[in-house]
């Protein structure tokens, strides 16, 4: 395991802009408004040779523990306590409040070695700030700027004594396609559905900040687990919590319209997705929007039913929206539906399992020969159409990618072959190669005539 490095500080001092800059991309919202981070979030950062495992906090307020502010501080409370160093960070123009000094006693107390950096220090206007910020009773500070890159050689001399083991292992290399690599799981769905519930459920732990209102979460939070199956096997998973996603034409707010991509940004990054939807709700077509963007993006989507202890006539409730999604998702049949409490745990162990099982499916790659006895059977089956009393010729079918598994049909005049012959094609892979409900491309390659020039 990489140490670890919490950014602490009041809101709006620079703390995810100095986050982006040391994981070397733009993972954290940024705006010019305060209280933008709720949550905390984890990467891996990279300080001139020296890596280890950088936390973004939420602005630390003294509000009450019950309030969305007193939770979020929580949180930042339980990132210092599990820390190797607690980067503390002022804003060096504004110079020192009263709420800078509040943190800098609660740091004193707590037993992490704490580095202080005076941020937005480029210019003399910061000089009077970084000068106060001796006062602080946590050392030198060290003149910075998070938006210009400026103390980093400084920020790297004050961490190494803290984070250099000799003992620090190598993390292990996973692949791709390695099934012991982690598993990586998003979950989306609009506001209020469960999302960070659920994943504060599996992993034991009010991680992720949450509450009656909507909309807490705004970055995509990855959090690393492992999950022990059925056979008593740990498996590591990656999970990620999104923000909700409303109809495009509710998402006014700025800060919202960040969060939403954002969240979008982590299903790519996903190999599988778990639409979570509120039961007490049923589905909506926003449900569906999301589902086809999924799938539009190659992800293999498995969908959760939330709130099912709270339901009333499950089966018909489920049946309804069985059908609703057979009718809404023609493109894809079948996409597993499970059946889930993220409040009291029940039917989360079936979920991971079946996620799983869905990225086996996803991932998997059948040879040519076994794909293309396959296609020989289909077409005796049902030979393509001839339009104009020429019949189209299929030829031969390969994959030639995974996750997505995506196909290459080569044969003549395939400008011509019907949607619907093309998609008894792709069903045909789904239902008896084994890739059951995930999302199968097909793309259609004429060969070349070589006297076409002449």
């Amino acid at each position: 395991m990489l140490p670890t490095v919490a950014i602490v500080g009041r809101p709006n001092v620079g703390k995810s802009t100095l986050f982006n800059r040391l994981v070397g991309k733009k993972l954290a919202l940024v705006d010019d408004q305060p209280g933008v981070t709720r949550d905390r979030r984890e990467g891996e950062a990279h300080l001139l040779g020296l890596d280890f495992t950088i936390i973004d906090t939420a602005g630390y307020e003294d509000e009450d523990p019950q309030s969305l502010p007193g939770r979020m501080r929580i949180q930042t409370e339980a990132a210092v306590d599990n820390c190797d160093v607690a980067l503390f960070m002022i804003d060096a123009r504004a110079g020192i409040t009263p709420l800078d000094e509040e943190i800098a006693r609660w740091l004193r107390a707590n037993d992490a070695p704490v580095v202080l950096v005076a941020n937005k220090a480029e210019g003399k206007a910061a000089d009077p700030g970084v000068m106060e910020a001796f006062g602080l009773g946590l050392g030198e500070p060290i003149p910075f700027s998070a938006e210009h890159g400026q103390g980093l050689a400084d920020l790297f001399q004050a961490l190494l004594p803290h984070l250099e083991r000799e003992d620090a292992e190598e993390e292990k290399e996973f692949y791709e396609d390695d099934e012991s690599a982690p598993l990586k799981l998003a979950i989306v769905g609009r506001p209020n559905a469960g999302k960070s519930t659920l994943i504060n459920r599996l992993l034991g732990e009010n991680r992720l900040l949450t509450g009656p209102e909507a909309g807490i979460t705004r970055d995509s939070i990855a959090v690393d687990w492992s999950w022990t199956s059925r056979e008593g096997v740990e498996r590591p998973v990656r999970l990620i919590d999104t923000a909700g996603m409303r109809k495009r034409a509710k998402v006014q707010d700025k800060l919202e319209k960040l969060a939403v991509s954002d969240g979008l940004n982590a299903v790519n990054f996903a190999e599988v997705v778990v639409l979570l939807l509120d039961s007490t709700r049923g589905l909506e077509a926003q449900d569906l929007r999301i589902a086809d963007k999924v799938l539009e993006e190659g992800r293999a989507l498995v969908i959760a039913l939330n709130k099912w202890d709270t339901v009333e006539n499950g089966s018909a409730l489920y049946q309804g929206i069985k059908k609703a999604l057979d009718d809404g998702l023609a493109q894809v049949r079948g996409v597993p539906i499970m059946t889930v409490s993220a409040a009291t745990g029940k039917g989360l162990d079936d979920l991971i399992h079946v996620a799983f099982e869905t990225r086996t499916a996803w991932s998997q790659r059948i040879s040519t020969g076994v794909l293309n006895r396959w296609f020989e059977r289909a077409l005796e089956a049902n030979p393509p159409p001839a339009p104009g009393g020429k019949r189209i010729k299929l030829r031969y079918i390969t994959q030639n990618k995974t996750r997505p598994p995506t196909f290459v049909l080569f044969g003549t005049r395939l400008d011509e072959l019907p949607e619907s012959y093309r998609r008894y094609l792709v069903n045909g892979i789904r239902k008896e190669l084994g890739f059951g409900a995930v999302p199968v491309r097909l793309t259609l390659r004429s060969a070349k005539n070589p006297y076409g020039n002449k």
